[in-house]
């Protein structure tokens, strides 16, 4: 199975990107998909699932970028840390975002924002690199598609995996955000994952 991506990119388009795809966002796709072929097709629906958790996750840049879309490391911990201290991130215990000893620090980067010294090292055995000691290689597009494809494919964020939602006949767009992050902003971006699957699916060539 293969995919024309002229359809495919055609039918995002105007469906997710407004009328108008940039050229970031037609690299991050690509970057997906690439990673994505290279493992050997599975279930359409799971690219789908991806991207839509990579749009959602960049804001629609569908580039790796920083926690907080900060254009540099510095503006990024100060961002999290204003937050933190001013109560508007209720769920976190731990500032992962303040540096080691060695002054790396590990907020969220990628199209899928990894968090915690812990996740980076997990991601270092992924992708054959050592994200622990450079954590800005996360944001090395190649880096970040395998990080976003493998993680979710193997369950590597939550424990969950994308055939825990989607197999065979089973189809549960909700409840595969589980794979990332719980429930936040499922709803939606279950609707987003909907109109990718679409978009794949017109362009499959059997």
């Amino acid at each position: 199975m293969r995919i024309d991506r002229r359809i495919v990119f055609a039918g995002l388009r105007n469906a997710v990107f407004g009328g108008r795809l940039s050229q970031g966002q037609v690299e991050g796709i690509e970057a997906v998909l690439t990673r994505f072929s290279a493992r050997g097709w599975a279930d359409p629906r799971w690219l789908a699932y991806m991207l839509a958790t990579a749009h959602h996750e960049t804001a629609g840049t569908m580039q790796a970028v920083r926690e907080t879309l900060a254009a540099t490391d510095e503006e990024a911990v100060a961002r999290l840390e204003r937050a933190w201290r001013g109560g508007k991130l209720p769920t976190v215990t731990t500032p992962y975002w303040r540096r080691d000893a060695e002054g790396r620090s590990y907020y969220g980067r990628g199209l899928v924002q990894i968090t915690h010294r812990e996740n980076y090292a997990k991601m270092s055995r992924v992708t054959g690199l050592d994200l622990v000691a450079e954590p800005d290689l996360a944001l090395r597009m190649d880096v970040s598609a395998t990080i976003l494809v493998v993680g979710m494919t193997e369950g590597l964020f939550s424990g969950a995996r994308l055939s825990d939602f989607f197999s065979g006949s089973k189809a549960d767009w909700t409840g595969a955000r589980k794979i990332v992050n719980g429930t936040d902003r499922a709803k939606k971006i279950a609707v987003t994952a909907r109109t990718f699957d679409a978009a794949i699916r017109a362009g499959l060539v059997v």
